[in-house]
C-alpha cells in the first residue's frame, strides 16, 4: 500500500506508525465494509439493520459518487451479482465493474468529465419509479467528483469558488453549504430526482460527526442549510465569487429558486441512510494494530478539527508527556486521532493539512528535544491517499526530520511543505486507496 515502505520504516517507531496507517485504511475499504454491512439471503437483502424484499422491486439500481464509489459498486456486485440491473457512479478512482457504469470525475476541484458523469447519474435517477430499489453509494469526495452546476452557474464558476473555499480555512460544513446551493444534485436533490423510488444509501463518511447533509454534500439526505447561509459563508471568509455565483445565491435568498429539500419533503418518505464506515472505523483498526505490536493505544478523538499545525502542537505535547511522566498512558504507547483539520492558505506553495501537521510536529519534537533518538514518530495521512491537492497521502516524521528549524518554518509560512518533506524522505505515497474516511494521525511513543 505504501511506496518505499522499507525505506520509510527506518526505526521501530516509524514501522509501527506505518502499520497503524495501513491497518486503518484497509479496515475502511469498501470490500471490508460492505462485506460486513450487506448480505443477501434468498430474496431478502440486508443492509445494516434494515431488510428489503427484492420481489417487491422490478429493478435494482446503483447510483452515487465519491472517492470510493466504484469500489462500493464492486462490493455490491459481489453480494448481489445479476440482481443489479444497472447503475452509474462517478469517481476519481475507477475500477472494473460488471453491471454498474463507472464515470470519472476529479477531486478536489470539479471537472468537465465530472459534470458529464453526474448528468448520467441524474438521468438514471429520473428513470427510476416506485418499483425501483436505488442503492446509493455515497462516499467522501462526492462533492467534488459529482458537480452539477445549477442555473446559470458554469463549471468555471464552480471551480474558482471551490478553490477559494478550500484555501480559506472554512470547514467542510461551511464549504458544502455553498456547494449544495450551486448544484442540481447535492443537498437532497438526487433523492428528489429519484422519487418515488426506494432509496437506500450506503455511506462512507469523511465528515466529523457524520452529518448526513454534509457527507458528499448530502445528495440523498435532507438539508437544513439555506441560500442565505451560503452567502454568509462567502462573506465570512471574504471570498469574492464569480458574478453568476452571487446572482444565483441572491435569487435563492429572494425565493426565486426553491430551497434544498428539508426533512419534511416527501422525497424522503422512501429514503433510508446507513453510515457503514467512518473515522472511528479507521481508528479502531489502527488501535488494534498498535496493541498487537505491544503498544498501549490511546484514541484521542475522531473529531479533531481546526488548523492542522495547531493540532500538531497539542498532540506532540501529549506524546512528550507520555514519554516524560507516563501520563495519560505509560509508554510504549500509540496516540491516535481522526477528523479533518484545515489550512488557511497564505502562501503559494504545495502541501496539505496532513503534511502541515507532520511538519509542525517535527518542529515541535526538535524544539522540545524529544524524539531525536527515534523513539517518537508521527504519521499523518488522508485515508483517500490525497492530501490537499497533492499526490501524497501525508507524511511520516520523527525528531530527526528537522535539521534547520528556520527552513521548516519558512515552508509552513509559504504553505510549501511538500518539497520540504520530499527532500527529507518524509512523504507517504499510497496512490488512491479505494476509501475516504477522513484523516488518520498516529504518534508512536517508545520507552
Amino acid at each position: 500500500m505504501i511506496e518505499d515502505r522499507d525505506r520509510l520504516a527506518s526505526s521501530e517507531a516509524r514501522e509501527a506508525a506505518l502499520a497503524c496507517v495501513e491497518a486503518g485504511i484497509e479496515a475502511g475499504h469498501p470490500r471490508t465494509v460492505v462485506r460486513d454491512a450487506v448480505a443477501l439471503e434468498g430474496d431478502t437483502l440486508r443492509i445494516a439493520d434494515a431488510t428489503y424484499d427484492l420481489t417487491e422491486y422490478d429493478e435494482v439500481v446503483v447510483l452515487g459518487g465519491g472517492n470510493a464509489a466504484a469500489h462500493v459498486a464492486v462490493a455490491l456486485e459481489t453480494v448481489l451479482g445479476d440482481r443489479i440491473d444497472r447503475g452509474v457512479v462517478v469517481t476519481d478512482d475507477p475500477v472494473e465493474t460488471e453491471r454498474v457504469t463507472v464515470r470519472e470525475g476529479d477531486h478536489p476541484v470539479p471537472s468537465e468529465r465530472g459534470v458529464d458523469g453526474t448528468k448520467a447519474v441524474l438521468e438514471a435517477a429520473d428513470a427510476a419509479d416506485e418499483r425501483t430499489l436505488v442503492l446509493a453509494a455515497i462516499t467522501g469526495g462526492g462533492s467534488a467528483v459529482m458537480p452539477a452546476p445549477a442555473g446559470d452557474v458554469s463549471l468555471a464558476d464552480l471551480q474558482s469558488t471551490t478553490d477559494a473555499l478550500l484555501e480559506s480555512g472554512a470547514d467542510i460544513g461551511e464549504i458544502n453549504a455553498v456547494r449544495k446551493h450551486l448544484s442540481a444534485l447535492k443537498g437532497g436533490r438526487l433523492a428528489r430526482r429519484a422519487a418515488p423510488a426506494t432509496v437506500v444509501s450506503l455511506i462512507l463518511s469523511d465528515v466529523v460527526g457524520n452529518d448526513l447533509s454534509v457527507i458528499a454534500s448530502g445528495p440523498v439526505a435532507p438539508d437544513a442549510s439555506t441560500f442565505d447561509e451560503a452567502l454568509a459563508v462567502l462573506e465570512r471568509y471574504e471570498i469574492d465569487p464569480p458574478d453568476a455565483v452571487t446572482a444565483h445565491l441572491e435569487r435563492g435568498v429572494a425565493g426565486e429558486i426553491s430551497e434544498t429539500p428539508g426533512p419534511a419533503d416527501s422525497a424522503f418518505e422512501t429514503v433510508s441512510n446507513h453510515v457503514v464506515a467512518d473515522g472511528m472505523t479507521v481508528l479502531e483498526a489502527a488501535s488494534d494494530a498498535a496493541a498487537e505490536r505491544g503498544y498501549d493505544p490511546l484514541v484521542l478523538s475522531s473529531r479533531v478539527r481546526g488548523e492542522a499545525r495547531d493540532a500538531a502542537t497539542t498532540q506532540v505535547a501529549i506524546a512528550e508527556e507520555i514519554r516524560a511522566t507516563g501520563t495519560p498512558v505509560e509508554p510504549p504507547a500509540v496516540v491516535l486521532s481522526g477528523g479533518e483539520t484545515t489550512v488557511t492558505v497564505r502562501g503559494d506553495g504545495t502541501g496539505g493539512p496532513n503534511q502541515e501537521f507532520a511538519t509542525n510536529a517535527a518542529l515541535e519534537l526538535e524544539a522540545g528535544g524529544e524524539g531525536g533518538d527515534g523513539n517518537i514518530a508521527v504519521a499523518a495521512v488522508d485515508t483517500d491517499g490525497i492530501d490537499g491537492a497533492t499526490d501524497a497521502a501525508g507524511a511520516l516524521v520523527d525528531g530527526e526530520t528537522v535539521e534547520d528549524p528556520e527552513t521548516a518554518r519558512a515552508a509552513l509560512e509559504e504553505n510549501n511543505v511538500y518539497p520540504y518533506l520530499e527532500a527529507r524522505d518524509g512523504l507517504v505515497l499510497t496512490g488512491p486507496t479505494g476509501t475516504n474516511l477522513n484523516d488518520l494521525r498516529v504518534l508512536v511513543v517508545r520507552s
